[in-house]
Formats: structure tokens, C-alpha cells, sequence
């Protein structure tokens, strides 16, 4: 089985193309994610055909479990099939169906070769129901779920939660990110009965107009480099606490990606891809 090894600002990704393979792609992603006994990377992405689009993406986290979407991982799935033909583009887009509906990514090219994409994430979900978040008895919120206290095991963080396909959970803090206990509460965040499809957790710096950094903590994969929906997420609750306006760049522990949100319509992001290697994975 032929693989190729991507990554988006150090979200790295294996895709595999899987049109006519019957595998057991949740078992196949734990084994071949392994960063000791299998090749090593933070997900598995699987080409397959579309009746409502150019291509399809499937997502699978390391852990086996399938994701909506992924911001970083669609920049990857984008280089592999437009670089290799196996794609035909619509005017400059790429139609992908994902388990978040069909998500236009415009390539951007060097020399002929993706080097980074444009996409359409789609417009964010900020009702508690669409999030979605479990709120107690009693509790009713209509909008927008703006720095709820999550308790946790030993303290209450403030979180934003909004969903872009799959749900995330951002807090903004004033100490620097670097110093967050995430690997001690991301998983408590992660695995919160308010979040009942479990939740992407992210810990958030505002540097200055336009400017934020970021950790994140991704449901079934633990801290990575990168997460491009996360991003979104945690743009859109900036703007939600009227933290920034208009484009805003996001740096992460892998590089720095835009995401642009006009406060009402879809949600825009802009990053890196790069082609690591090719190999063959003996089942």
C-alpha cells in the first residue's frame, strides 16, 4: 500500500489512495500513525471518489476514530491529488467532499507545484446544540457559548466554544501559552461530559492588533504542531470577544497560518503544504 507523507505549518498527515482498496482504515491508521512501530504522523487521510464533488477526503485520527474535518489536513489532501492529477479543478477550485459537506480550496501554485491553499471552511456553528455542548439542567443559552466556566479537576478555564465542523473549545489567557499545563488539561477539556463527541481544546495569546499564537490539544491525537480548524475556531472567538477584526494571523509551534471572517459569512484559511516522502506500507 503506497503512502505519501505531508504536512501544513507541521500538521503532519500520511494519504493514501484508497479508490478501490477495502481496507479497515480505522485499523490501518492506528498501526501506521505509530511514531515508534508504524511510519509517524498526527492522522491518515483517504482518497476516495465523490458522487457530490471532485474527490472525497476521509479523516482519521491516530487513535481510529474518524474526524469531520481537517483545516491542515485538506491543504495536504489538496497538494496530493491536484500534483498528481487524480483531481480535476473547477475554475482554480477543488470541490472535496468532507464529512462537513464540500469545502472549495483554491490551490496556490510555484513552479507548478501546490505549495499552499486557500479554503472555504465554511460558516462556524456557535449554538451549544451545533457545537456541540451538553449544557447542565437549568442552563439555556441561545447564542454564541462566550467564556463558559469549564471546571476541571483542580480549576475552571473560560471557554469559547464554536464548531467548524468539528468542535473546539478556546481559552484566552494572559500568561504565554508555552507555560499552559496542556498536556495535564488538555485531556480533562478533551473528555468534559459538556462535550459529548468529545472536543478539540485550544490555549490562546493575543499579541497585538490581528495577532494571536496558539497551542492546541486535538480529541484523539494530543498536542500537534498545527490544527487548521482550530485556528478557525479560535479566530472566530476573537472576533466573538471583539479581540480582532477582519484577518487575523494565528502563529502555531509549526508556522503561521491566516484565517480571514467577516463576522457573518464562511470562514477563510490560508497555509503552508509541503511533500515530505513516499513509501510503502506491508501490511
Amino acid at each position: 500500500m503506497r503512502f505519501t507523507k505531508l504536512h501544513g505549518a507541521g500538521n503532519d498527515y500520511l494519504v493514501i489512495d484508497g479508490r478501490g482498496l477495502e481496507h479497515d482504515w480505522a485499523a490501518v491508521t492506528r498501526r501506521i500513525t505509530e511514531r515508534h512501530f508504524g511510519v509517524g504522523s498526527d492522522g491518515l487521510l483517504v482518497v476516495a471518489a465523490s458522487r457530490v464533488a471532485a474527490i472525497r477526503m476521509r479523516v482519521f485520527n491516530p487513535d481510529g476514530s474518524e474526524a469531520e474535518m481537517s483545516g491542515d489536513g485538506i491543504r495536504c489532501f489538496t497538494k496530493y491529488v491536484v500534483d498528481r492529477e487524480i483531481a480535476k479543478l473547477e475554475g482554480g477550485v477543488l470541490k472535496v467532499e468532507t464529512g462537513n459537506g464540500v469545502r472549495p480550496v483554491v490551490p496556490i501554485r510555484e513552479h507548478g507545484r501546490v505549495t499552499g491553499a486557500r479554503v472555504d471552511m465554511g460558516k462556524p456553528r456557535l449554538r451549544p446544540e451545533e457545537v456541540p455542548v451538553l449544557l447542565p439542567p437549568g442552563v439555556n443559552v441561545e447564542g454564541p457559548l462566550v467564556d463558559y466556566p469549564l471546571l476541571l479537576e483542580r480549576q475552571a478555564v473560560a471557554v469559547t466554544c464554536v464548531s467548524m465542523g468539528n468542535p473546539h473549545a478556546a481559552t484566552f489567557i494572559e500568561d504565554p501559552v508555552a507555560q499552559f499545563p496542556l498536556h495535564t488539561l488538555g485531556p480533562q477539556v478533551e473528555h468534559h461530559p459538556l462535550f459529548p463527541n468529545r472536543v478539540n481544546f485550544e490555549v490562546v495569546n493575543v499579541l497585538g492588533p490581528g495577532k494571536l499564537r496558539m497551542r492546541t490539544w486535538e480529541r484523539g491525537t494530543g498536542e500537534t504542531l498545527a490544527c487548521g480548524t482550530g485556528a478557525c475556531a479560535v479566530a472566530v472567538a476573537a472576533r466573538l470577544k471583539g479581540l480582532v477584526q477582519g484577518e487575523v494571523e494565528i502563529e502555531l509551534l509549526g508556522g503561521v497560518l491566516k484565517v480571514a471572517w467577516d463576522g457573518q459569512g464562511p470562514v477563510w484559511l490560508e497555509g503552508p503544504v509541503e511533500e515530505v516522502f513516499e513509501g510503502e506500507w506491508r501490511e
